[in-house]
């Protein structure tokens, strides 16, 4: 009998016999440097004489791997490819599908410190954060697995109608194109391609191009345990050469992604144009960004709502689309927490994150994106008061630093108010009161995630705190209570 699911735990980097095996995954992943990765179809190793390099944002000569660049024709093979396989897999037993998952979580988990080692290195995590993101990783291999399991038993929905004999069975849909953000490389792209595979999809996977290696690796796991050829496909190469080409194939089934508001809607509008030869209308699930609102009012512990807003901010260099970009403070308390944030947000290490676990923020993940903090902080600057951070962090690597930065006052329709700006960047707003506060919370396009630090059940239950295509929670925790609220993925 399979056992009942539970999160893994994450790690506990006080122990010194943790920090070794750690550091030793580390060396382990540093010794893969010179390796040169294809692109893999249906099994067969393909090199289409296009590189790119995956290198460590803290030291970007530091090359980790070298990879194939796909092309077009490469594309569209794969897809002939998984459209082959796709006529088998559809076919395998879901309890066999997802024991592929099973049994692969059950080797990541072996091998954990490996995995998070890749994402301390190719994107930059902290130590913890990478461990957390190897975790949830490990999570979506599980639950997939046993959510596959439970639709087999769909047929118990249906009510009884004696003159019938009923069934309902979910069927997988065809070639699922696969494309995830490199911010968590591990589970976001772990869970989406999982998911896809063990619903009965053949999956082609087009990993970020700065987090190739840890797909790879992901991939390989899952090969390793007898997938059959076809069924995951692994593509890397630019959006502009292949994106396009996967996207419209009359072929192409269904597409999963996270990334920028910009690509998810340009993808959402390809997608919807019938191809010749297309049979179906193609499904988009979509998660593209988000400008959170982390909401305080008078009556919370102000401790505990500085420090949410500080480990949200600034986790993972600020660069999540659940990042708690956006402190809103009621006028009461406005100044006693500009304090207390600015004085926690001094104390953030900031370092190559291969140093140790004493590491908070790591580089931003590459030259471009650091190019485009600045710049917002430079709007920032004329915008509201920069009272903390706001430079480039030089080292002799040429890392790809940025100071945790705070403006204040920052007005509601400001654009580092407005804007997804992906970086560690945080803007402080004053509210007149708590109705004032929400309006402010979503007063933005984005809808992802938010909180509210309160001690009043009121404000807490308060109609409207959250919004109407939103479900919301509320917890209680000594002192203080929260309040948060989640849309669904595809939200802009």
């Amino acid at each position: 009998m399979l056992k009942e699911f539970r999160n893994e735990p994450l790690t506990d980097f006080s122990d010194p016999a943790t920090v070794k095996a750690f550091r030793a995954a580390l060396d382990t992943v540093k010794s893969w440097a010179g390796t040169t990765y294809p692109i893999v179809i249906g099994g067969e190793a393909i090199e289409t004489g296009q590189t790119f390099t995956s290198t460590n944002p803290a030291r970007p000569n530091e090359v980790l791997g070298t990879f194939a660049k796909g092309t077009r024709e490469v594309a569209e093979k794969a897809i002939e490819v998984a459209s082959k396989a796709f006529e088998t897999w559809r076919f395998v037993d879901p309890f066999e599908r997802a024991r592929y998952l099973l049994v692969a979580g059950e080797e990541m988990r072996r091998r954990k410190h490996e995995f998070s080692a890749i994402m301390v290195l190719e994107a930059g995590k902290s130590w913890v954060e990478a461990d957390a993101d190897t975790a949830e990783t490990i999570d979506f291999l599980e639950y997939y697995a046993r959510q596959m399991m439970r639709l087999t038993e769909a047929r118990k929905q249906l009510v009884p109608y004696p003159p019938e004999e009923l069934d309902l069975q979910y069927i997988p849909l065809g070639v699922g194109l696969v494309i995830p953000p490199w911010n968590f490389p591990g589970a976001i792209m772990g869970g989406m391609t999982s998911a896809s595979v063990v619903s009965g999809n053949a999956t082609i996977l087009k990993p970020a191009s700065a987090t190739p290696l840890i797909a790879y690796k992901f991939c390989e796991l899952l090969w390793d345990q007898g997938l059959p050829p076809g069924v995951l496909n692994y593509l890397p190469g630019p959006g502009g050469a292949i994106g396009d080409t996967l996207v419209d194939h009359p072929k192409t089934r269904f597409i999963a992604f996270t990334g920028s508001k910009e690509v998810g809607l340009r993808i959402h509008e390809r997608a919807a144009k019938a191809q010749p030869g297309q049979l179906w209308i193609k499904r988009t699930i979509l998660e593209m960004g988000g400008k959170d609102a982390v909401v305080v009012d008078a009556s919370a512990d102000l401790a505990a709502a500085a420090q949410g807003i500080v480990t949200s901010a600034f986790g993972f260099q600020g660069q999540k689309c659940s990042a708690g970009s956006r402190a809103i403070i009621v006028d009461a308390v406005y100044d006693d927490m500009v304090q207390k944030i600015v004085a926690r947000a001094e104390k953030l290490t900031v370092g190559a994150t291969d140093a140790g676990p004493e590491v908070y923020m790591g580089p931003v993940i590459d030259k471009s994106a650091m190019e485009t903090i600045l710049n917002y902080i430079d709007i920032g600057k004329g915008e509201g008061e920069l009272v903390l951070g706001g430079r480039k962090i030089d080292t002799p690597e040429g890392g790809y630093f940025i100071e945790p930065t705070i403006f204040v006052d920052v007005p509601r329709d400001a654009r580092i108010a407005q804007e997804e700006i992906f970086g560690p960047v945080l803007a402080v707003i004053k509210a007149k009161d708590f109705d004032d506060a929400l309006d402010i919370a979503n007063s933005t396009e984005y809808g992802l995630t938010g909180a509210v630090y309160s001690g009043s059940r009121a404000h807490l239950e308060k109609p409207g705190a959250c919004s109407t295509s939103a479900t919301c929670t509320s917890t209680a925790s000594a002192p203080g209570r929260s309040w948060a609220c989640t849309r669904s993925v595809g939200s802009t």
